[in-house]
């Protein structure tokens, strides 16, 4: 277990981001909802970072992606002998109490063993404007180990800088 965590941990330094379709702009079909469903949509601001030994940032990467709830957000880390499908969904409970369920699908290529495959869910309670922090690898297991390290902030959709506008503003285009 030693060997897979070092392996993963070493995969962190090859990282590519693969963005598409991660703009600020609303997902397709989110326009042709029904404008009480759409009125419901949030934002999800996703800064995911890697962070090398001394804690420095060596790759970042910061979206907005509008959803709404139990409509999952997904995102995909790929490096040399990693892949890491991250999704995130957000719950809106009553009386605010919010969860947001993170799934992770981890394939770490371990020399001499083959492909090796785990999976991971987390409920994760939060409110809104609140930062969370999400590890797809795991804890960190020492000061010096590099590690990626993603911050989730459920935000309503009017309050994000780039949420657009609300549905009553003047000059809004229908």
């Amino acid at each position: 277990m030693k060997l897979y965590r070092g392996l993963c941990v070493f995969a962190l330094f090859f990282l590519i981001f693969v963005s598409a379709g991660l703009g600020a702009k609303e997902e397709p079909g989110l326009e042709k909802l029904a404008p009480g469903l759409k009125d419901k949509a949030v934002m999800l601001d996703i800064d995911a970072r890697v962070r090398e030994q001394n804690q420095r940032v060596i790759w970042q990467e910061t979206h907005q992606r509008l959803t709404i709830p139990g409509h999952p957000i997904g995102m995909n880390l790929v490096g040399i002998n990693l892949v890491a499908a991250v999704q995130f969904t957000p719950y809106l409970q009553a009386g605010g109490e919010n969860v947001l369920v993170a799934q992770a699908q981890i394939w770490v290529e371990v020399p001499g063993q083959g492909v090796r495959y785990q999976t991971s869910m987390q409920t994760i309670p939060l409110d809104f404007d609140e930062p969370i922090y999400y590890l797809p690898l795991g804890s960190v297991t020492t000061k010096d180990s590099p590690y990626i390290e993603i911050m989730i902030t459920l935000r309503h959709k009017e309050s994000s800088p780039l949420g657009g506008t609300p549905a009553n503003a003047p000059g809004k285009k229908r």
